[in-house]
């Protein structure tokens, strides 16, 4: 296995500080796609790009910004952690187009179109009916294209995600999900979206988040291994990477308004329960970034080869950033 191998997680949402911060650096990860909004409108969006820009310049020698596929290949060379800036829902941009622009503006490189519930651009995994693309969001998806923004279906309902596999001129990602094979959550993918990704050059990351494992966080690390083995036979070796999910140092609050935002005035357990609410356990093998590592150790013994394993890790990734963060093709 390769010492010098390139890894990058496809999706965290973690309360960072700098213990944290340098417990990324120090586990060789080089790479981290960073939520930074779920339900924010564009004003507490604003906000928390602006933390994140003070996290750059207080932790300048272990963090730096990614805003090209270079990027990542610089902070490799630094031994820093490059961090790109992402979305897991529509709410950001409000009902404005332009906003698309402005926020790529401002370093956001990647954004899904709904967070399990129907948005103004399509419709979420847990909608009882899925309509599918709306009228703005087949202009977000353009204007998505056109600056060389991410498209990300991870909670996104089938129809929805097909159809925009359809309509985008660029490949699109599904950064943190499992296929439904392996465990029938409703945030898990079919054959037939695993499929579409693989056909259209997209991507799908392999998330460690427990409601996405087969027995929670008793999965071990040779299924999820096995897992990847009969996902790479549907979609090819070149359109998998890792995507794991990881929510770390965050209390119940958070949690809550994670699933709930502000669409409720209830109680909404998301993947839980009432009798689950909290934070679920980590599987064993995966606590924390410091971990990531163990997968490709997991991949080796199943008899990927050296080179298909530094493709999981880290090496699609870098190859899908390249053709997705540069100038749009509408402009070319």
């Amino acid at each position: 296995m390769r010492k010098d191998m390139l890894m990058i997680d496809g999706l965290q949402y973690v309360n960072w500080n700098r213990q944290l911060f340098e417990d990324a650096q120090q586990s060789g990860v080089h790479c981290i796609h960073v939520t930074i909004a779920y339900w924010e409108n564009i004003r507490e969006t604003l906000e928390n790009i602006g933390t994140w820009n003070r996290h750059f310049i207080n932790h300048g020698d272990l963090i730096m910004p990614v805003r090209q596929a270079r990027d990542i290949l610089e902070a490799k060379r630094l031994r820093k952690v490059g961090i790109i800036f992402g979305f897991q829902n529509c709410s950001p941009i409000e009902d404005d187009v332009k906003m698309v622009e402005i926020l790529h503006q401002l370093g956001v490189r990647i954004m899904q179109l709904t967070y399990n519930n129907q948005s103004l651009l399509a419709t979420g995994c847990y909608e009882a009916k899925d309509g599918g693309v709306t009228r703005f969001g087949k202009q977000v998806i353009k204007e998505m294209n056109r600056v060389g923004m991410v498209i990300d279906m991870s909670h996104s309902a089938e129809k929805s995600t097909l159809e925009t596999i359809e309509l985008s001129e660029r490949p699109i990602a599904i950064t943190h999900a499992n296929p439904s094979f392996f465990h029938a959550a409703l945030r898990n993918k079919s054959d037939a979206v695993i499929r579409a990704i693989g056909e259209s050059e997209g991507m799908l990351g392999f998330s460690m988040y427990p409601f996405h494992l087969k027995n929670g966080p008793d999965c071990t690390l040779e299924e999820f291994c096995q897992m990847i083995g009969q996902t790479v036979e549907m979609t090819g070796i070149d359109r998998v990477g890792i995507g794991s999910d990881l929510c770390l140092n965050w209390d119940y609050k958070v949690l809550e308004w994670m699933r709930s935002g502000r669409w409720t005035t209830g109680v909404d357990h998301g993947e839980g329960s009432a009798e689950k609410l909290a934070w679920p356990d980590q599987p064993s093998w995966f606590s924390g970034t410091k971990d990531l590592s163990i997968v490709a150790k997991g991949l080796e013994k199943q008899g990927f080869s050296d080179d298909s394993i530094a493709k999981v890790m880290g090496e699609n990734w870098l190859s899908f950033f390249e053709k997705s963060f540069s100038g749009s093709l509408l402009d070319s």
